[in-house]
């Protein structure tokens, strides 16, 4: 098995991939959502799976096939459990972030070194009622809207750089 076709997820054999290793990974597509208020604050929730209590705003991967526009709506639905909201922004480029090294075995099989996100600022139409975060895809434990600028602080340190670049694109719409 060549470097590039060897596998770090659940069951594989061996250590960690190194530096080298990990860098050599595709980046895995996927979409977020910066979903403002009518106050102007952001929807975020805390991970169920992680025992830091991060927070973060929706996020997750692109079907194959699926528009990103139209992915960034499905995720929105699926973690938040509405989908009520209208597009106001795209992000001007694709934005990633690395996983550390430990991580990249136990994420997605260990095939991918990080994700590569395309990020939209939503304006929510609804209420706060309609917000079921234990849904069929649960990912979270609670929820709250929270001042933007505050969020590179809520998240996993890993991915604060990928927030502050986040903070910079969308902050005339705080």
């Amino acid at each position: 098995m060549s470097r590039s076709d060897t596998v770090y997820g659940p069951g594989a054999s061996g250590p960690l991939p190194s530096a080298e290793q990990a860098a050599a990974l595709p980046f895995r597509l996927g979409v977020g959502a910066v979903l403002f208020n009518r106050e102007r604050k952001v929807f975020a929730a805390q991970r169920a799976d992680m025992a830091n209590a991060a927070w973060q705003m929706p996020q997750g991967g692109i079907d194959k096939g699926e528009d990103p526009e139209a992915a960034v709506f499905r995720e929105l639905e699926e973690e938040t459990g509405t989908a009520n909201a209208r597009l106001i922004a795209e992000s001007r480029d694709w934005l990633t972030y690395d996983l550390p090294l430990d991580l990249v075995p136990k994420l997605w099989k260990g095939r991918y070194r990080g994700q590569k996100q395309k990020w939209y600022a939503l304006e929510f139409l609804g209420t706060d009622a309609e917000f079921d975060i234990f849904g069929p895809h649960a990912e979270f434990k609670a929820w709250k809207w929270a001042e933007f600028k505050e969020l590179p602080a809520l998240i996993v340190p890993f991915k604060r750089d990928l927030y502050r670049r986040i903070l910079e694109e969308f902050r005339h719409l705080s």
